[in-house]
């Protein structure tokens, strides 16, 4: 795990140049394995295992008695030198956005004078935290280690939130799963000044007035596809990084080659790589990574290097049936030759829920702790640098709130192309007949809802969600009907307790009446669920890290999201949306010649293999869920969890995310719990680590 620290206070010096005191001289507290990058009486570190290129450092020559200002870019960007000193300028004079719009995935920290910017993502994958410490504000990427600094217990109301309404960003507020440390929003920049903080956005807000004037459709996708092109060259164009050799090659074996071995070790291939699913966003990055022109160097202004191929890998579950076609076009696309393609096959060893008694402590609780060593499994045959697809579908597809958006623009006639779309896939029925009309109804009841109104009566319903299954849709106008609404809970909010989901209400009741801004009700979805995604994305990347290897998502770059925000919500609407716009993506950077059935979602396929895995792995979750740790805290029954995992290993239709819901938190809870050590040092370090006293903290014993 990599991530940066630093903190203002509002002392002036603290005596000892790159050790920052805590409350006298002499007492001096930093990180473990920690970079300095530059010392009092601001500090900032960097922590683990960054490659040299990953951290960039600049500053400008000021005047004699002038403040300093500097400028510290951690992550893959593709900014020059020179294009960093002019953002530098641009944020003296307050320009935060300009530090915010490179090629890349980067975390950007200026320092100007005592004053301490530091810029969060759009998406939510490169998140800030801040907590109050030593009469200032320290400040970090990662929520842990400043857990770990103020000695935080567990916010057992937010860990509630998170299983009853994670994308309603009004249930979860700035929280962290650890009491006293914060969340800077998606979009926003924490500003530090001598200790103090304030959180201001960067980014215009949309007026509900008036609506947006509407880019042309050929221009919008003209951007995404600038946009998109210039994220993938910010990562052919970083330096090229071999993997550590260690663990060392035990030498032949018998039935297995070099990359066999490679892979059996768990160290990446040396180069540059993409995930090849046979679905469009996969498939999107790996053609325009290897054919992408213009690159210097490379052999007739193509490929990713002089010759150099580009790593494409397919995962082949063995055993579920129906993802026939998905391989078939990756062979298909694989079939370019500047592509080398990597099938990797696996059994029962990589269904979700394997494994669960091995794994790393992650910064947060998300899903995607079940299914990790199914991602470890795939990304052990990856190259060093590994491009993924994930948050395609949140950035470019269209949430079914914004149809509510459609209608208070008065664009009705742009309903006709979804609504019959959805009727089709409800399939010959006396129901479908009524579909379109039902879905115009709760469109138009949502257009008409306001913000308060809205999360008042989310709030009203919450309590009983244990007993209505709110997310249990069966058919695409089912799952749309419920997405219409201001807030509405998760899939595992139908097994928490009724003391857990009030208190839940409650937040949601006190967003309600609490000044904001606020945006349509689509796109105020469509930037939750896009938050939540980059947020899951996140934890994934931490618990199935591979030593060497670097995760690169650019669909949740900033770039990238801005210019989807750009298209159309006609546009977004269309059924098929997403293939449509990457398929012209891919044909204005010359790529046309793509397999049949490209883009075809595969969800069947993702649920089957969630339900077998779920039968298979079905002991080792009894026995987790025989005393959880969710249950001492309040949140759930044990023997209604149980009841649940059986029945749906059975075929019971119940909402698997939420049974991985539950299942990551109570994984997350115990590994938290078993850790050892602290992530600071030194005189004044922190003597306990995080979750003080190593208990979870009964409800009872909570403040209301």
């Amino acid at each position: 795990m990599r991530w940066l620290v630093g903190w203002s206070s509002i002392a002036a010096s603290f005596g000892t140049v790159g050790a920052v005191g805590n409350g006298g001289e002499g007492r001096t507290v930093h990180p473990v394995g920690s970079q300095l990058l530059w010392g009092d009486p601001d500090p900032l570190w960097a922590v683990g295992d960054w490659r040299p290129d990953e951290i960039r450092v600049i500053g400008v020559a000021t005047p004699e008695g002038a403040p300093t200002a500097r400028l510290a870019v951690l992550g893959c960007c593709g900014a020059t030198d020179e294009q960093l000193r002019v953002g530098l300028l641009a944020a003296r004079g307050g320009a935060m956005r300009h530090l915010t719009a490179w090629p890349g995935s980067y975390t950007a920290v200026v320092q100007i004078g005592r004053r301490i910017t530091v810029a969060g993502d759009l998406a939510g994958a490169r998140p800030v935290f801040h907590t109050p410490w030593a009469n200032g504000t320290a400040y970090a990427t990662a929520a842990l280690p400043l857990a770990d600094l103020i000695e935080a217990q567990l916010d057992i109301g937010h860990l509630a939130a998170l299983l009853a309404c994670p994308e309603s960003p009004e249930a979860l507020g700035d929280g962290t799963p650890y009491a006293g440390v914060k969340r800077v929003p998606p979009g926003h920049a924490l500003i530090l000044r001598e200790g103090s903080r304030e959180i201001t956005g960067y980014e215009a807000v949309a007026s509900l007035a008036v609506a947006a004037p509407q880019v042309d459709p050929v221009h919008a996708v003209e951007g995404v596809r600038d946009a998109l092109v210039e994220a993938v060259r910010a990562r052919l164009t970083a330096p090229r990084h071999a993997p550590e050799t260690l663990p060392q090659d035990p030498g032949p074996v018998p039935g297995m080659g070099p990359a066999d071995r490679r892979a059996a070790r768990g160290a990446p291939v040396a180069g540059i790589g993409a995930d090849l699913s046979g679905g469009s966003a996969s498939a999107t990055l790996a053609l325009l990574a290897a054919g992408l022109p213009g690159l210097p160097g490379t052999l007739l202004g193509h490929g990713t290097g002089a010759g150099e191929r580009l790593l494409a890998v397919t995962f082949n579950d063995l055993t579920t049936r129906g993802h026939e076609d998905e391989l078939e076009r990756a062979r298909a696309i694989a079939a370019n030759p500047r592509l080398h393609h990597v099938v990797v096959a696996a059994g029962e060893e990589a269904l979700p829920y394997a494994s669960l008694g091995t794994g790393a402590l992650t910064d947060e609780p998300g899903p995607s702790l079940v299914v990790a060593e199914r991602h470890r499994r795939r990304l052990a045959a990856g190259s060093a640098d590994h491009l993924v697809g994930h948050g395609a579908r949140q950035v470019l597809d269209a949430h079914p709130a914004r149809l509510a958006d459609l209608l208070m623009d008065r664009r009705r006639r742009h309903l006709l192309r979804p609504v019959a779309a959805l009727t089709k896939a409800e399939g010959p029925s006396a129901h479908s007949l009524f579909v379109p009309l039902t879905l115009y109804r709760a469109a138009r009841r949502l257009a008409r809802t306001s913000y308060r109104t809205g999360l008042e009566t989310a709030a009203g319903l919450l309590p009983d969600a244990n007993r209505y299954a709110p997310d249990l849709a069966t058919t695409p106008a089912d799952a749309s009907l419920a997405a219409l609404a201001w807030s509405r809970p998760g899939p595992a909010a139908r097994w928490l307790t009724g003391e857990a989901l009030a208190e839940v209400s409650v937040r949601l009741q006190e967003a309600a009446i609490r000044p904001t801004s606020v945006q349509r009700p689509g796109e105020a979805r469509a930037r939750a669920a896009l938050a939540r995604s980059a947020a899951d994305h996140r934890i994934l990347e931490q618990a199935a890290e591979i030593r060497s290897q670097r995760l690169h998502a650019p669909f949740l770059d900033n770039q990238v999201v801005r210019a989807a925000r750009a298209l159309p919500e006609s546009l977004r609407v269309q059924p098929g949306a997403r293939a449509a716009i990457l398929r012209r993506v891919l044909g204005g950077a010359g790529i046309h010649d793509l397999p049949p059935g490209w883009g075809t979602p595969s969800q069947a396929t993702s649920t089957a293999v969630t339900r077998t895995g779920l039968r298979t792995a079905l002991p080792d979750l009894m026995a987790l869920f025989d005393a959880p740790l969710l249950a001492d805290a309040g949140l759930v029954e044990a023997r209604t969890v149980r009841k649940a995992l059986r029945a749906a290993s059975e075929g019971e239709p119940l909402p698997l995310d939420g049974l991985a819901e539950l299942a990551s938190t109570e994984l997350w809870l115990r590994r938290l719990l078993a850790r050892r050590g602290t992530c600071w040092t030194g005189t004044a370090a922190p003597r306990q680590r995080a979750v003080a006293g190593g208990v979870v903290p009964s409800r009872r014993t909570l403040q209301p």
